[in-house]
């Protein structure tokens, strides 16, 4: 596989190189804020950088006929429009957060809410100090997963990659359901899925659910 790599300098750009260099895969499209450096066709584009980037990344797809990994967080609207429309020229993957961990917890976080719909809900989120966004858009995939309005409190400290907890309580009892990112890497591997995925697949709009559960 061939790929370009929206964000090569920052951290998780180089989570990514790391992990698709391991598996022996070519990037030959680096864009970063400084510009963009085109060696070859790439199969997909994987995008983990800004909102901002997202037209060039757009343009970049339509250009190679490439498929599209996104994990960027804080999409609005226009973002989301951009996305759906190149879907139906190449597949995309988007997805605010592709821990595996994290998408079994969002398949099991819907069942349990369904029980516990009488009882208190919250979520607490932490990130690193440098994170721009918050909530975070996993606590947005929680908080959607739950299935109604819930509180949700953000820290932004030191250098945690993520840490999500989700918070029932009644009169009597608490149970909380807490997933930790102990570093990128999780998130480099599941791009890396989503990537394989997005080879040889029909024109769509999927999201990381597809890529681990076939759109179940």
């Amino acid at each position: 596989m061939r790929y370009g790599l929206v964000g090569y300098s920052g951290k998780m750009g180089q989570e990514v190189q790391k992990v698709f260099s391991e598996k022996g895969y070519e990037l030959v499209v680096k864009v970063d804020e400084f510009g963009a450096i085109e060696e070859g066709k790439p199969d997909v584009i994987v995008d983990f950088s800004s909102p901002s980037a997202v037209p060039k990344t757009v343009e970049l797809c339509r250009k190679y006929s490439a498929g599209l990994v996104i994990g960027t967080t804080a999409l609005k609207e226009e973002h989301f429009q951009l996305l759906r429309e190149l879907a139906k020229e190449v597949p995309v993957v988007q997805s605010y957060n592709f821990s595996i961990g994290v998408n079994v917890l969002l398949k099991f976080l819907a069942d349990l809410s369904k029980v516990l719909s009488d009882w208190d809900v919250e979520i607490v989120e932490a990130h690193h100090m440098f994170k721009k966004d918050a909530p975070s858009g996993t606590a947005i995939l929680l908080k959607n997963a739950v299935g109604r309005e819930v509180p949700i409190h953000s820290l932004r400290l030191g250098g945690i990659p993520g840490d999500h907890v989700v918070v029932f309580g009644n009169v009597g009892e608490v149970i909380e359901i807490k997933h930790r990112a102990i570093s990128r890497t999780v998130f480099a591997l599941g791009a890396l899925k989503a990537a394989e995925f997005v080879c040889g697949r029909k024109p769509g709009f999927y999201t990381f659910k597809d890529v681990l559960f076939g759109g179940e």
